[in-house]
């Protein structure tokens, strides 16, 4: 691990390799939307498939390519697997960017998104099919 310094603020150096994953997994729309609603608060992949309205393996596929990249995390709740932005990242020079995210996505699918995350409800697996 490498520390660096840039105008005053201390970073964690990350490599060219982990920059591209970071760029890659901020570079699809619907990943842009889950980081967006994860700035609202954590979620399970169906509360991400109702926020969005996408089917359960779209929202798995970029959750995980978002996590590959360091953005997110997840912990395991009972029968759910939680997301949420991941701090370690969100301390660091990545955090920058979520907050520009969260503060510049504004357009009518965003103002849906956020809607629907409102009414989202953690179901069990046997709903989720249904």
């Amino acid at each position: 691990m490498h520390i660096c310094e840039y105008k005053g603020h201390t970073f964690i150096a990350m490599t060219v390799r982990d920059w591209i994953k970071v760029f890659k997994a901020l570079s699809e729309g619907t990943r842009l939307r889950i980081l967006n609603i994860l700035t609202e608060r954590e979620c399970c992949v169906c509360e991400v498939m109702q926020a969005l309205d996408i089917s359960q393996s779209r929202a798995s596929r970029n959750l995980g390519i978002l996590e590959d990249a360091g953005l997110v995390t997840s912990r395991r709740e009972g029968l759910w697997v939680i997301y949420s932005i991941n701090a370690q990242k969100k301390g660091d020079h990545v955090a920058p960017l979520i907050e520009f995210l969260r503060h510049s996505l504004e357009d009518e699918l965003i103002r849906q998104d956020k809607e629907r995350l409102r009414q989202a409800k953690r179901v069990g697996p046997r709903v989720i099919g249904r």
